[in-house]
């Protein structure tokens, strides 16, 4: 016999203690019958009514937002963002909380994720426990940095700019948003008409005044006449292929970093935060202290930004080897490295082209891995190699942790951790953690 859907609770209101903040921008509570809320818009510590968004009788837990705060925290603020809160823009998580307590919160994340993960406290991994603003970020309680150099914006069916909701395909409109850089908010995305594209990146570089939008148009609409403030170069992504086709100017952009110059392919990976790319090199260059002569790996390389760095420090009597699977970033990378005749960039998936090198033994590795981490296989893979150190940057605490307990399986134990908020009024964070060899640190 077929079993009844059960019911859904969506819309249902819970009076609830809010208690600890979890991975994802949300904290925990539970109903009055236990059953375990993951709710937005909330602090700990506070008294709220939570009213349901995702879940069903029976399930193992419902997603909220805190629709009514009884109590407040004291890390409470007016979110200064207009189109932030229960069922608005989904791009910010913190907006309601003053700026030390977003650090505060993260870095009870990252501790939590350490401990249930990799089993380390804080004091084992060599982390203080503190979370670094990116320079230029202490903004008073009420202010909001304006950071991000690329916006996504997606697009309403009567052609307005907006932002996603929290989970959602729906779009919430808005003149303008508070993180976006100066030189995204200058572009005036949130001006014009963009109707029949799906969606719409704006692209401001870093250390150059190149600027870029990359245009994803709905299938069978033409491209708009792009005019905007400024001059731009235009990109558009081929319906059927996913593939990106210049339609003006430049078909990358100029990302400045470690006194190098880096072309980017339009669309193309680059840290968000424009202090980003710097302060992560000297992080990892602090950690790792490479040795002229050395071999060095830089996997999941990107455009080769963590390459370059390697090259320039291991000198001409020392090599470099990157490995990345996007073809476009691979090519930006061989160009942007060209000056370096021992660096080589291979393309294809980490864990299949590794193997493939022949490769037995290296002085350092940087593996930068994307949000899901590296795995179990490429882990236990580097483990093998014998460095002498290992940086492992990371933007999800979650994958990290998972990764650094593989490494312990292969012999390695973590010397240093250090966590960035680079991504202030959201969730996430960055990490850079340097390992060795477990027997240096007895």
């Amino acid at each position: 016999m077929q079993a009844e859907p059960r019911k859904s609770l969506v819309g249902e209101e819970y009076e609830v203690e809010i208690g600890p903040v979890a991975h994802g921008g949300h904290c925990i509570a539970r109903t009055s019958e236990g059953q375990v809320l993951f709710v937005r818009h909330a602090l700990p510590g506070e008294r709220v009514v939570a009213q349901v968004t995702e879940g069903e009788e029976g399930a193992r837990f419902l997603r909220a937002d805190a629709v009514r705060v009884l109590d407040a925290s004291k890390d409470r603020i007016d979110a200064p963002c207009p189109f932030a809160g229960p069922g608005r823009c989904g791009g910010c998580d913190w907006q309601h909380a003053k700026p030390g307590a977003q650090r505060r919160m993260k870095g009870e994340v990252v501790a939590e994720q350490l401990g249930r993960l990799a089993g380390l406290t804080p004091e084992e991994a060599g982390w203080d426990g503190t979370v670094m603003p990116a320079e230029g970020d202490k903004v008073p309680a009420g202010q909001v940095p304006a950071w991000r150099t690329r916006v996504q914006y997606a697009v309403t069916a009567d052609g307005r700019a907006g932002l996603r909701r929290h989970r959602s395909h729906e779009v919430e409109p808005i003149d303008h948003c508070m993180i976006a850089a100066e030189g995204v908010s200058e572009l005036g995305i949130e001006k014009r008409d963009w109707t029949g594209m799906d969606s719409v990146e704006a692209i401001a570089a870093t250390g150059s005044q190149d600027r870029q939008v990359v245009l994803t148009p709905k299938p069978g609409a033409r491209l708009p006449l792009v005019e905007l403030d400024r001059p731009v170069s235009v990109m558009r992504v081929d319906e059927r292929s996913g593939q990106l086709h210049r339609v003006h100017g430049r078909p990358f952009v100029r990302e400045r970093a470690d006194g190098r110059t880096h072309r980017v392919a339009g669309g193309g990976f680059w840290q968000v935060h424009p202090k980003a790319a710097d302060t992560l090199v000297t992080a990892v260059m602090q950690g790792l202290l490479p040795r002229k002569g050395e071999m060095a790996l830089d996997l999941y390389c990107g455009v080769g930004l963590f390459a370059g760095a390697l090259a320039d420090r291991v000198g001409e009597t020392g090599a470099v080897l990157g490995i990345e699977s996007g073809k476009r970033a691979v090519e930006d990378a061989r160009h942007n490295l060209a000056d370096f005749p021992r660096v080589r960039i291979e393309q294809g998936k980490v864990d299949s082209v590794l193997p493939r090198t022949g490769i037995t033994g290296v002085d350092l590795v940087v593996l930068d891995p994307p949000r899901a981490g590296a795995g179990r296989k490429t882990v236990e893979h580097l483990s093998s190699l014998g460095a002498r150190r290992i940086a492992y940057v990371a933007c999800d605490p979650a994958a990290l942790a998972r990764d650094l307990a593989y490494f312990r399986d292969g012999g390695y134990r973590v010397r240093t951790l250090r966590v960035f908020d680079l991504f202030p009024m959201t969730a996430h964070v960055e990490c850079v953690a340097i390992l060795e060899p477990a027997a240096k640190g007895l």
